[in-house]
């Protein structure tokens, strides 16, 4: 297998078929280190289109490091509120400020290196590393462990492949232009060598591709089967106040969700209840016809949803972790996005 060839090619088919995406940096002799980062972290578990928009507007608040580090956590947890995997948003922010407060601002420039960052693992840093600051690092995600173990025609299972995709990923990578190859190896998985139906006539590896050879592609690469995800159900709460006010909490910080804005629930999330009985506060509640329904990674959530019979009085005191939002403006209130959806269920009741 003639890797420097394949790589050539890949290149070729990548500067006339590339996406055009916000974040990327065409033409530019060195993209910057602090886009490039926000937009990988960005792209963690999240489709390109929802990251575009989460991306331009996070650029638009904090356009530097120095700004993103100054920033309260909260309001980087708003902004990336309905974005989902909330780790990667306070890992974002403790990131910002380590690269601020002790490295001077400047990313480190290897992916040995920025690996020692908050929430950034392997692919993170091999992508920053050669999109970045060209450095000849292999950027091996979901799109290219696809790609790669088709081509290489590696049979063994995942995760246990990992190891050998990475390697063979890393021997593709050119001495120049490592970053647009990094780019070019996940628009190849995004586009063309697709988990269904990989459109093999268009790739520029065909020619070279042990997998289609071996007539064995679309079957590769080969995954461990899936557990069964767990259900859980709880039930959540819409107090509003006479003034229109909805009662919100805050979440601790560590756990899931951390440090998210959240309207009071019970009994789905392992956490202590905040209340002995289905009546918080002593209050009276009617529920919502409909449950709402959530898919977290490690499980599905049905929550019962309860909207306050009578709006509390101005008065109505409360301590932290709870706190009193707007209803008008629930959009800043940065809430995740199981709570957006119980918040939206309790207004629509309301108005039938």
């Amino acid at each position: 297998m003639n890797t420097a060839s394949m790589s050539a090619a890949l290149l070729a088919w990548y500067d006339g078929n590339g996406r055009d995406l916000p974040w990327r940096a065409r033409g530019e002799a060195r993209p910057d280190p602090y886009r490039v980062w926000l937009s990988e972290i960005m792209l963690q578990q999240t489709t390109t289109a929802a990251a575009g928009r989460y991306y331009t507007a996070f650029l638009g608040r904090w356009p530097t490091v120095a700004a993103l580090a100054a920033a309260r956590r909260e309001d980087v947890l708003a902004a990336w509120a309905g974005l989902g995997y909330y780790a990667r948003a306070r890992n974002l922010h403790a990131c910002a400020k380590v690269v601020t407060e002790e490295l001077g601002g400047r990313f480190p420039r290897t992916a040995a290196q920025l690996r020692k960052l908050p929430g950034i693992g392997p692919y993170t840093a091999g992508a920053i590393a050669a999109i970045a600051f060209g450095a000849r690092e292999a950027a091996v995600d979901a799109n290219a462990e696809r790609v790669i173990a088709r081509a290489f025609a590696i049979t063994e299972g995942l995760p246990k492949a990992k190891r050998a995709i990475a390697e063979a990923a890393q021997s593709l990578v050119p001495a120049g232009r490592p970053g647009d190859f990094a780019q070019a190896l996940i628009d190849l998985g995004a586009m063309i060598c697709t988990p269904k139906n990989p459109g093999c006539a268009a790739c520029p590896w065909a020619r070279d591709c042990a997998g289609l050879r071996l007539g064995i592609a679309h079957n590769l690469p080969k995954k461990a089967a899936k557990k069964p995800r767990p259900e859980r159900r709880g039930d959540v709460y819409v107090m509003t106040r006479e003034d229109g006010a909805v009662l919100l909490r805050r979440r601790p910080v560590k756990g899931l969700l951390g440090g998210m804005a959240e309207l009071p629930s019970c009994g789905w999330d392992k956490a202590p209840r905040p209340w002995d009985s289905d009546t918080p506060f002593g209050l009276s509640f009617t529920p919502v016809k409909e449950p709402v329904r959530h898919v977290f990674t490690h499980f599905s959530l049905t929550l019962r949803v309860w909207r306050i019979t009578e709006p509390l009085p101005l008065d109505f005191a409360v301590d932290a972790p709870y706190f009193f939002h707007p209803a008008a403006r629930m959009d800043e209130a940065g809430l995740p996005g199981v709570m957006q959806k119980a918040f939206a269920a309790a207004m629509e009741a309301g108005e039938t």
